[in-house]
């Protein structure tokens, strides 16, 4: 098994510790799926722009209509979201 040493939340510094501060200001905790990526700032920042631009930029799918996607995509991967 793949093992990821992650950024404990008090231990976040620079960047990250910005990255960890507004997850925390936005949904009350940092995910796991932010914290996985926590050794690598650079991807993170990369990941967190993709997001965006996937679940916000124009696009002819709503926004209820991206997150369900997700969330049925997660579910047919065995991926909890």
């Amino acid at each position: 098994m793949a093992y990821i040493e992650l950024v404990p939340d008090g231990e976040a510094t620079g960047q990250l510790k910005e990255f960890y501060d507004a997850a925390i200001a936005r949904a009350g905790r940092v995910f796991e799926i932010v914290r996985t990526m926590s050794p690598n700032p650079a991807v993170l920042e990369a990941s967190m722009a993709f997001y965006v631009k996937i679940m916000k930029g124009p696009s002819g799918v709503t926004r209820k209509e991206r997150e369900l996607l997700a969330v049925v995509t997660s579910a047919a991967n065995d991926c909890y979201y």
